[in-house]
């Protein structure tokens, strides 16, 4: 340990667990949140395409503005914007849990046209058949929709969660914390490159890690 002190002697190991800690928290409920709150977005525009289950032009069309509008707007800009929504939601625009709103906000509509896109590669004949046998909406849903672009949905998030570390980062600039505040106020603020170097190496970490399990889990469910 002293000879790692010594090669970075301004790193306070304390503080970078509790910031790695934070970032892990951070995702974690986000790509949850982000995953449910997609996966219903993208199903929603989805089955209210011309010719699908739901057919209809309004929430089609309203349901692809909201998404759009999100997904377009640069994340540091709605954190930003979302900032009364956040301090009214968990009274306060500081920590790790005021950066959730913005982050969840950020990556689900993301994430619902990675669902979208996974969907349309479903061999539609597959659909038609269950719909003859009777199969209701839901039905199609579990049973058909979902497990038919698993590995697609899987892969989806996974790269969402990716997006999401480089999102916390971003937040952490605003006090979010994380490795993102870490790096900016106690590396960059205070010029101790060290600190930089040791966040940004742990972030690469957790995206390795992450994007290891996410293309092992679809390798495991792709049958194909």
């Amino acid at each position: 340990m002293n000879s790692i002190e010594k090669l970075f002697p301004n790193v306070d190991w304390e503080n970078m667990w509790e910031a790695i800690l934070d970032t892990l928290y951070m995702t974690a409920i986000s790509t949850i949140a982000t995953f449910i709150i997609g996966l219903a977005l993208g199903i929603l525009l989805f089955l209210t395409a011309p010719h699908q289950l739901w057919a209809n032009k309004v929430v089609n069309f309203l349901t692809g503005a909201v998404v759009n509008i999100f997904r377009s707007i640069p994340f540091i800009i709605l954190v930003i914007l979302l900032i009364p929504f956040t301090a009214f939601l968990m009274g306060s625009i500081r920590g790790a849990n005021a950066a959730l709103p913005a982050l969840i906000i950020g990556a689900a509509p993301f994430y619902a046209r990675m669902v979208l896109i996974a969907l349309k590669e479903i061999d539609k004949g597959v659909i038609e058949a269950a719909r003859s046998m009777g199969a209701t909406t839901p039905t199609i849903i579990w049973k058909v929709l979902i497990p038919e672009s698993l590995p697609a949905l899987i892969s989806g998030i996974t790269v969402t969660a990716v997006a999401l570390i480089g999102y916390t980062a971003m937040a952490g600039i605003i006090g979010a914390g994380g490795l993102g505040y870490l790096a900016f106020m106690d590396g960059f603020q205070r010029s101790q490159n060290d600190v930089t170097f040791v966040a940004t190496v742990f972030v690469l970490v957790i995206v390795f890690i992450i994007q290891w399990i996410g293309d092992f889990i679809t390798a495991k469910i792709d049958k194909r």
